[in-house]
């Protein structure tokens, strides 16, 4: 995948051999301990200056359902607040996160997975109707997401790591229909911007593929 805007500067994260403090800190941008996370956002550097977008299916949805007369609604997901912004997560350890330096997406994470599970229903033309919020759907089910994981993952290999908790609320009577949580990894091919938001665009496209057909199936 290659940046939308910009020239990026590429990166190698911390954890291979030589690599001192100081330049890591240069590579990276904002780093911060969990328990700090919340309260350091507003404060990281400047604006990075590379957008990238994801893909809304990178891998075929294996199903045969149909849900033609059934309209859904994908309702806006949820995610923590170091996770439900533009900056790309890298985790460097267990409590330990930082952002991809001058990079981000082209919205706020939770905004583009919607938009991408949006168009990757559509794409099927197996369901009657869907949309977001708002678009006046009569609606029969909603489709209610946590992205709980969207990150690069550093140590053992530097890879794309996506996992997203869905569940299938029944609209007319409210009660859950059926919930699954949704997970996948992806080798990184390189240490620059690009090869780690690929990365994460081929995680992220097994993970919509398999909330696409777990949700026809059970409509």
């Amino acid at each position: 995948m290659t940046p939308t805007t910009g020239k990026g500067d590429t990166m190698v994260f911390s954890g291979r051999p030589g690599l001192s403090a100081a330049n890591r800190r240069r590579l990276l941008g904002c780093s911060i301990a969990l328990p700090m996370m919340l309260a350091a956002l507003t404060s990281c550097g400047s604006a990075p200056n590379d957008t990238f977008d994801l893909s809304a299916v990178s891998a075929p949805v294996s199903t045969t359902a149909s849900a033609k007369n059934r309209q859904l609604l994908v309702a806006d997901p949820s995610a923590l607040k170091a996770l439900d912004s533009e900056q790309i997560l890298v985790r460097v350890a267990g409590s330990e996160v930082q952002y991809l330096k001058k990079s981000q997406w082209s919205d706020k994470l939770t905004r583009v997975v919607q938009s991408k599970l949006v168009e990757a229903f559509e794409d099927t033309g197996r369901l009657g109707g869907v949309g977001k919020p708002g678009q006046g759907l009569a609606i029969d089910y909603q489709l209610i997401t946590d992205v709980r994981a969207f990150e690069i993952a550093t140590g053992g290999g530097d890879r794309g790591v996506v996992e997203i908790s869905a569940k299938l609320l029944n609209d007319r009577n409210g009660t859950v229909k059926a919930q699954k949580v949704f997970r996948a990894e992806a080798p990184s091919a390189g240490s620059g911007s690009a090869a780690y938001v690929t990365a994460l665009d081929q995680a992220f496209g097994r993970v919509t593929a398999e909330i696409v057909a777990w949700t026809l199936q059970e409509l």
